[in-house]
C-alpha cells in the first residue's frame, strides 16, 4: 500500500545552480549527493519533512534517452515545466524573505479559494505555487483574483 510521495523530480539544466536555489534561497538542506555510474544522484528537502525529497536531475539522467533529452532540454530552458507546491504557514512573510534572497515570483500573495498564495521561478524557469491552506473546506467566495503574470 502507498503509505505517501518520497522522491519528485526537478528537471534542471545546472544540478549546482539548482542545488544553491533550494538550500540558499529556500532554506532546504541536501539529503544525498552521490555519484555512480556517471551519474549525480542529488537531492534536497525541506527541513523537519525527511521523508520527502526532491531529486534535481539533469536532462542527461541515465534514464533518459538521446531524444527524450534533447525534448527535455527544449522544455527546461522555455520555463514550462511547472514542480511543486510548498506548503508554508505564513506565506506573506516566506515572501518577502524569498524575495530578499532573489527569488523572481510571478504572483505576490494573493487570496484564493483553498487559501493564500504565491507563484515564484527557479533559475529553470520552473515554476512553484508557495501555499498557505486554509482550514476546512475550500471557500469559493474567496474567488480566483487576477491572473497569474510577469508582475513581480
Amino acid at each position: 500500500m502507498i503509505k505517501g510521495l518520497g522522491i519528485a523530480a526537478v528537471w534542471t539544466l545546472d544540478q549546482e545552480r539548482t542545488m544553491a536555489f533550494f538550500t540558499q534561497k529556500l532554506g532546504f538542506e541536501v539529503r544525498n549527493d552521490i555519484t555512480f555510474g556517471g551519474v549525480r544522484r542529488l537531492t534536497v528537502g525541506a527541513k523537519g519533512q525527511p521523508e520527502v525529497e526532491l531529486a534535481l536531475l539533469g536532462p542527461g539522467h541515465d534514464s533518459v534517452d538521446a531524444e527524450s533529452a534533447r525534448a527535455l532540454r527544449t522544455l527546461i530552458s522555455g520555463g514550462v515545466l511547472g514542480a511543486a507546491g510548498f506548503r508554508t504557514d505564513d506565506c506573506f512573510g516566506d515572501y518577502e524573505t524569498f524575495r530578499e534572497r532573489g527569488v523572481r515570483f510571478l504572483q505576490e500573495p494573493r487570496e484564493r479559494p483553498w487559501g493564500i498564495e504565491a507563484i515564484f521561478r527557479d533559475e529553470d524557469g520552473n515554476w512553484y505555487a508557495l501555499t498557505e491552506r486554509l482550514s476546512g473546506d475550500l471557500d469559493p467566495a474567496r474567488g480566483w483574483g487576477d491572473v497569474v503574470g510577469e508582475s513581480c
